[in-house]
């Protein structure tokens, strides 16, 4: 079943059309008038009247002079109100009772796939979280997980194969210092339930011990020799360690929703990235300053710019790796690993020039796929009052206490709207709702934008928020069982005068395929987050001005179903932002 099968009837009709007249097929395509009322089609002529071999006259007079020689021919077709020529345009407006039932008996028939995409043939990855273990996850770390997840579900709606991966960084100083901490101090204690309370209480107390305790960093030295050494017990100690961090990192993911088809770790490139940069030199791309001066490539020099690159560090001076040390073969690896078409990256606007230098290398190594890398760049998240987050002083909010504030204020919402509710289903959909109310105003923002999160927007029901959206379709649900609806695919009848809510409400629905389509295309979740909030806001205007329940036999039984596709459609369009839509609230 496809939603508008006329426009495939009028296109054998219009081939035929230009059989007759010795014209060119394929000219011809239709694109949706905008907006304004009632739904039309229209159809440009001037490609047609350009290749016409008999064509007289100027191309915007003889396409216009097509037009009404096509109106005249196709007359008005079935569906339709009204057709008109005008400046080299056919122009089809549907008849509005027929759209409207379309639109609503395709999004039954299509249910939880309405507005998804058949597939696309395209493969692409998405890297995003990136946390260090033996750090905690905190509020800075949000935005990343809540945008890369969104985008991943965005791309698989539009029909891409999506390959969720992380990169963790399981190597360096933090991970020496929290290693050297406990050994000294926490030997043999295992993780509690909480495991990323503890591995970020262990962290903090090292950072304090390595910045105000005597002896402490010449200890953590020490070790780091032992370990370089290639200490066994110490290894094994942080292959242990490691997984521990791992495992409070799945617990907070499991609460945000967030998977992953495969983990890169830092220490996979160690040792390859080093090699990496012996080629590179001897490709002659880069000037080795050993022992005083790191290796580095001089862009600019190399392509004749100025400033545009600048300079890629891609080692120290004594040997030891970088970022960009570790980056360029991960790079390599993916490419090996999966056919791409695409390499995406969530990470932070700051490492913008990282990113371009790294793709300007790859290219100038010779990896044709070098364009295939995107850079998604996001703004950090701010508590309020501009407080930006860190995880080495007083203003770090770890995500798991976040999430449980959340709960806690949704659950007093929750128990004040709905008190007959059992706890349990009380506190499952304040998780939702909590959830939702954090996830929300992360990708509702352009994502280059900084992010202050703030409470009473983000569980403000009545304003732009999940829980607004929510509620919509908690509504939705409400109506539905009061009218005990059953069988949502019957056929719709709009046999009567539709009220401008309604319309607008069906034309809303019927636009989550576009905007579907063109947050996949611009990697924007928040064209998904708006549409969402406006068809909320569409639903709730016809709930006010519509009555559904009580009104005569026929209308009420068209806008049951009216109120069960825009359900269903708010309920897909917050699946693509990670948000679950309660049943009650």
């Amino acid at each position: 079943m496809t939603l508008f099968d006329e426009q495939n009837d009028l296109i054998q009709r219009i081939d035929q059309f230009c059989l007759e007249r010795g014209l060119p097929k394929g000219k011809i395509e239709f694109r949706n008038i905008p907006f304004s009322g009632e739904w039309g089609i229209a159809a440009p002529l001037f490609p047609l009247a350009a290749a016409d071999p008999n064509k007289s006259g100027p191309v915007p007079q003889h396409a216009q002079n097509l037009a009404e020689a096509l109106k005249d021919y196709l007359g008005l077709p079935q569906g339709f109100a009204r057709s008109e020529a005008v400046k080299g345009y056919l122009n089809l407006y549907y008849e509005t009772s027929q759209y409207a039932a379309k639109v609503i008996d395709y999004v039954h028939f299509a249910e939880h796939c309405y507005g998804m995409a058949s597939l696309s043939g395209k493969t692409v990855m998405v890297e995003y979280s990136n946390p260090n273990t033996h750090k905690p996850l905190h509020v800075g770390h949000l935005r990343n997980v809540i945008l890369g997840s969104s985008v991943c579900n965005i791309l698989e709606a539009n029909g891409d194969k999506v390959i969720r991966a992380n990169y963790i960084g399981d190597i360096g100083l933090h991970v020496i210092k929290w290693m050297c901490n406990y050994e000294m101090y926490h030997a043999g204690e295992e993780p509690p339930a909480d495991i990323m309370r503890w591995m970020a209480d262990l962290y903090s107390e090292a950072d304090r011990r390595f910045q105000d305790e005597p002896g402490f960093e010449e200890a953590c030295r020490a070790y780091f020799g032992r370990w370089d050494a290639g200490d066994k017990d110490i290894e094994a100690l942080w292959l242990k360690t490691r997984q521990w961090s791992m495992d409070g990192f799945d617990q907070v993911y499991a609460l945000l929703d967030a998977r992953f088809d495969r983990i890169y770790f830092e220490s996979d490139v160690e040792e390859s990235g080093k090699v990496l940069v012996e080629k590179i030199l001897e490709l002659g791309l880069a000037e080795d300053g050993r022992p005083e001066n790191p290796v580095i490539i001089d862009l600019d020099k190399l392509l004749g710019t100025k400033e545009e690159y600048r300079v890629a560090v891609i080692l120290r001076s004594d040997g030891t790796s970088l970022y960009a040390t570790k980056e360029l073969p991960l790079a390599i690896m993916k490419f090996e690993e999966y056919p791409l078409d695409q390499s995406i990256y969530v990470i932070d606007v700051r490492q913008s020039l990282h990113m371009k230098q790294m793709r300007k290398v790859l290219e100038l190594m010779g990896f044709d796929w070098a364009d295939k890398i995107f850079h998604l760049a996001y703004e950090i998240v701010n508590l309020p009052g501009n407080v930006t987050m860190s995880s080495r002083d007083g203003t770090v909010v770890l995500l798991d206490d976040l999430i449980n504030e959340a709960t806690e204020r949704a659950l007093s919402i929750v128990k004040e709207k709905n008190p007959d509710l059992s706890l349990e289903t009380q506190h499952d959909i304040a998780e939702m709702v909590a959830i939702g109310a954090i996830k929300y105003p992360m990708i509702s923002r352009e994502n280059t934008k900084i992010v202050t999160f703030d409470w009473d927007s983000a569980l403000d029901f009545n304003g732009q928020s999940a829980p607004y959206i929510q509620y919509a379709c908690v509504r939705a649900n409400s109506i539905l069982k009061r009218g005990a609806v059953t069988d949502t695919h019957a056929q719709t009848s709009f046999d009567y005068e539709l009220e401008p809510a309604e319309v607008n409400l069906i034309e809303h629905i019927s636009r989550l395929p576009q905007e579907l389509a063109k947050a996949a295309k611009d990697y924007k979740p928040s064209l998904i987050a708006t549409y969402a909030y406006d068809l909320a806001k569409a639903f709730n205007d016809f709930y006010n001005q519509c009555p559904v329940l009580n009104t005569e036999a026929k209308i009420k039984a068209a806008r049951l179903a009216l109120t069960s596709a825009a359900r269903i459609t708010i309920e897909n369009s917050l699946h693509l932002l990670g948000i679950k839509a309660p049943q009650v609230m």
